[in-house]
């Protein structure tokens, strides 16, 4: 996955991809917190059924 800095840098387009891709996240869902990364990721992995590695390689794909 892309680290922290870069993420950061590029989250609100990678948050719209996200949306577009998968209609049923929301901005809540996609909330992006200093120091808790881990907890996104967790939220996403619940809401579209992935592993976290599936996870990361969804969002370096963007």
């Amino acid at each position: 996955m892309k680290n922290t800095t870069e993420l950061k840098g590029n989250w609100n387009e990678s948050k719209g991809k996200l949306k577009q891709k998968f209609a049923m996240l929301t901005d809540d869902d996609l909330l992006l917190e200093e120091g808790k990364q881990d907890e996104l990721l967790g939220r996403l992995q619940v809401k579209l059924g992935k592993t976290k590695e599936e996870i990361h390689k969804l969002i370096s794909d963007l």
